[in-house]
């Protein structure tokens, strides 16, 4: 049994811990450790009979745990690796990996060096609907993929006061777009390979607590696809992903992780109905099964300590989506085109 420690206690932290508690969990969640320890932090740690640890460094040198799943703000994320990475621990990181390429090539260049496994939470890859969607493209059932198009929206943050750090600019910048749209940006590569270029543009049109909240970005890949993605956090909640090929296109809708939904409905009930239209025939509309995707998640984390398949998410891909953040954030600032360097 995989031993593990999860850093951060916010609501994903909880859910991590919630998504391992049934059905024989490969990895076992022993001990939590938070900046800022409340007392309804003690009476969740207490009901799930986990142990609260009072640093990160006393849950490094802790010999019986043998991974650590940040739940963290991804600006801490390069030192908590390359520290965890030295102390020999496994490390899956909550996304986004990191906002700057070189960053994530130093994690994982750590990682690497301790000989150990990474994985990233970019779940939403791990659903069967998206893997379909992958393996249908493959198979050449939508002709030449064109165009991709996404929105991903939620109104969490019409309820999040100043002082959290999701409000912090430096931390979330963009607004939706390390919640939400880094998830989009992940499927756009599974499915049709790197990207090459970005235009964003964002602002805040509702909130005035310190990020945006309205975004949109116009990309270009290195296969001259062209794709679109919306994110907006003071709206209804809403998932949309759907892609065009001269053969016909592929919709999946669903929900996002909406503040104050229960963690079944975070985990599993992100994808919802789906519809294929071909150019010619009869339209064919299915709703998603359900899967845990979080539980997906740390099963292939796990699987790949254990000596089997290696994580589905490769360093490279890591690496990459890393990169096209960077872009994005760059571009933003610039006004201008970004390469995704």
């Amino acid at each position: 049994m995989i031993n593990a420690a999860v850093i951060g206690f916010g609501t994903w932290g909880r859910t991590m811990v919630e998504s391992l508690e049934d059905g024989n969990p490969p990895i076992r969640i022993t001990t939590v450790q938070t900046r800022t320890l409340k007392p309804d932090d003690e009476a969740f740690a207490k009901q799930h009979s986990l142990s609260i640890a009072k640093s990160y460094d006393d849950i490094l040198a802790d010999p019986k745990i043998d991974a650590v799943l940040l739940a963290t703000p991804a600006s801490g994320h390069l030192k908590q690796i390359e520290a965890a990475a030295a102390a020999g621990k496994h490390v899956y990181c909550e996304k986004p990996f990191t906002f700057t390429k070189k960053e994530a090539e130093q994690a994982i260049a750590a990682i690497h060096k301790a000989n150990r496994v990474v994985g990233v939470g970019y779940n939403r890859r791990f659903h069967p609907e998206m893997i379909k969607l992958h393996d249908r493209i493959k198979a050449g059932e939508l002709g030449i993929i064109q165009h991709i198009e996404a929105n991903m929206t939620y109104p969490n943050a019409l309820f999040l006061p100043p002082t959290v750090w999701r409000s912090n600019k430096s931390e979330a910048p963009l607004g939706g777009l390390a919640p939400m749209g880094v998830h989009a940006l992940d499927a756009m590569v599974y499915l049709c390979g790197e990207i090459d270029s970005v235009y964003c543009q964002s602002s805040a049109r509702v909130v005035q607590n310190g990020t945006d909240d309205t975004t949109s970005m116009l990309l270009r890949l290195k296969n001259g696809v062209s794709a679109y993605l919306g994110v907006m956090t003071t709206t209804g909640p809403s998932f949309s992903f759907q892609v065009f090929g001269s053969k016909g296109w592929v919709r999946i809708e669903g929900v996002t992780h909406v503040a104050g939904a229960s963690s079944e409905e975070r985990r599993t009930r992100q994808f919802g109905t789906c519809k294929f239209l071909p150019v010619k025939g009869p339209v064919e509309t299915w709703e998603a099964e359900r899967l845990d995707i979080v539980r997906a998640t740390f099963d292939a984390f796990a699987t790949a300590i254990n000596g089997g398949a290696p994580f589905p998410i490769p360093p490279e891909q890591i690496i990459h989506d890393s990169a096209v953040s960077e872009a994005v954030i760059r571009s933003a600032s610039t006004g201008q085109v970004e390469k995704v360097k």
